[in-house]
């Protein structure tokens, strides 16, 4: 099932909400990568452990970013989503993914009005998931594609197109004898 992809060509035109989510749940992560840091005395060697064991606290749904000759292929894992809970927005160095779902809850009032069941207890929540994902080369945002299958979100993106440069010229240089 196909996804739609929000297309910012200008990466200085950072005016979606998306931006400020991912901006604030980044601050929310650095924050508690140095309250681990910390923890433990500041210690050398942990301290990309500690980004990545905060980034899960805080929903970053596992992925594998791909490089091909000519395109990125971006997969994450999104079980229980359906497509139209999912957003994602592309500039030509990054790809943001934010995925949302609530799972209603029933309670005491639902009860009462004479269903025959009672939730005792569930692990049921709202899901709000962010990946952010930056890249190391130029993408062509308007041929960025997303599809959904068997809860994996697969994203393609082109890489643009760099003209070659001229062979460039060696010259040997002899020693001096």
């Amino acid at each position: 099932m196909d996804i739609k992809v929000e297309k910012v060509a200008d990466p200085k035109k950072r005016t979606l909400p998306v931006f400020k989510e991912v901006e604030s749940l980044l601050d929310r992560i650095r924050n508690r990568a140095f309250e681990m840091f910390s923890g433990r005395g500041f210690g050398d060697g942990h301290a990309l452990d500690d980004w990545l064991a905060a980034e899960r606290e805080f929903c970053w749904p596992a992925g594998k970013l791909v490089e091909q000759d000519k395109e990125y292929v971006l997969s994450l894992t999104l079980p229980g989503f359906e497509p139209q809970e999912i957003s994602v927005t592309t500039t030509p160095r990054e790809v943001i993914v934010h995925a949302k779902t609530k799972t209603e809850r029933k309670g005491e009032e639902e009860a009462q009005k004479g269903a025959k069941e009672k939730v005792c207890w569930s692990e049921f929540r709202s899901n709000d998931v962010y990946r952010r994902v930056e890249l190391a080369k130029d993408i062509d945002v308007q041929s960025v594609s997303a599809s959904l299958q068997n809860g994996i979100l697969k994203i393609v993106a082109a890489k643009v197109e760099t003209k070659t440069q001229k062979p460039v010229h060696v010259v040997p240089v002899s020693s001096a004898a």
